[in-house]
């Protein structure tokens, strides 16, 4: 996927449709001079939906269509007929997308399943037609209901990526090389910082014919939470991953001063986030021998699961997938 192609935030204004007028008919055939009221309702204006795809992962077609505007609805007819529903608009989004209000920022919903459709603006209601009003004392309403007005409402998409693994590190840290050597998918791998742009997404086979998603994420910087480097358009990915897996070279000059900036990063973007289950892995651990690793071992951070691995070496890696499949299952089976 080029990365000019993936489009994460979208802003887009949705117009939905207005209702139909109802109808203040009165029945009249050859045979009933004068009838009673029987004016339908109005139908109703057009929705504009959302709707789950997971064929689809970019916001890019939804870029393009900044006016969406569903159709109005038709005015009630004779003999009770109710006008037709105005056509609505369905926008096919990735899963994972969430709908916020652009004045307000409040989060309306979030699409995680394949087909899920939720309205985003809704249509206007159809007017009541003059049948609804008859009465006792009111025999023959000559009036009727008009229909609703449509909205007209600024809406942003955002898209977290949903992955199963989620991978943290500084830029040139080697995590678009493991994406690479563990999936299919073709990073951009360079050797200057932000390489990686946007999001790239892998699938890990595994034993058994089982697989699992990972992500490869653009590089952190210290105070990316403040917005620097790639900032937000980072971090809120990282929301949607099940397991976080800490990527720092061995050749760094304090790895646990590194992991602790990781970390931190994390925690004042959200500090939900330290609530994740987390995997470190050295990389580039050919460049040492086994004196070496055992010389490393007291400067690694306390308390989380260490792993040396080198992509380009291929070592370890079975090691971290056996990891990673570990804590992603306990996850599911938690879950469910």
């Amino acid at each position: 996927m080029a990365e000019q192609n993936f489009i994460d935030y979208v802003r887009i204004c949705c117009r939905s449709g207005a209702g139909g007028r109802g109808s203040a008919h009165f029945r009249r055939d050859k045979v009933t001079a004068k009838g009673g009221p029987d004016g339908g309702d109005g139908g109703r204006g057009g929705h504009i939906i959302l709707r789950g795809n997971r064929n689809v992962w970019t916001l890019l077609p939804v870029r393009y269509r900044k006016h969406v505007i569903a159709g109005k609805g038709e005015d009630g007819r004779e003999n009770n007929s109710t006008g037709a529903f105005g056509e609505d608009v369905i926008l096919d989004v990735p899963l994972g997308t969430i709908a916020k209000d652009d004045e307000t920022g409040e989060v309306h919903f979030e699409i995680t399943e394949h087909g899920e459709e939720k309205i985003i603006t809704k249509g206007g209601r159809g007017g009541r037609g003059n049948s609804h009003f008859k009465t006792s004392t009111n025999q023959s309403p000559r009036y009727s209901q008009p229909g609703e007005d449509g909205k007209e409402e600024w809406k942003i998409l955002e898209l977290k990526v949903l992955a199963d693994v989620g991978l943290v590190g500084f830029p040139n840290a080697g995590k678009s090389t493991l994406l690479s050597v563990v999936t299919a998918a073709k990073p951009k791998i360079a050797s200057y910082a932000f390489t990686t742009l946007t999001p790239n997404l892998g699938i890990v086979k595994y034993r058994g014919h089982q697989s699992f998603v990972i992500a490869d994420i653009p590089g952190i910087i210290e105070k990316a939470h403040e917005g620097k480097g790639i900032g937000h358009r980072f971090l809120r990915h990282i929301e949607r991953n099940a397991v976080l897996l800490f990527m720092i070279p061995c050749d760094t000059d304090n790895i646990k001063k590194e992991y602790d900036i990781l970390l931190n990063e994390l925690k004042m973007f959200n500090e939900e986030l330290l609530d994740k289950p987390r995997i470190l892995a050295i990389t580039k651990s050919d460049m040492v021998d086994e004196e070496l690793k055992e010389m490393l071992r007291p400067e690694l951070p306390k308390g989380i699961e260490t792993l040396f691995i080198s992509s380009v070496a291929q070592l370890g890696l079975t090691e971290l997938k056996d990891a990673l499949w570990r804590i992603i299952n306990t996850n599911r089976e938690e879950e469910e």
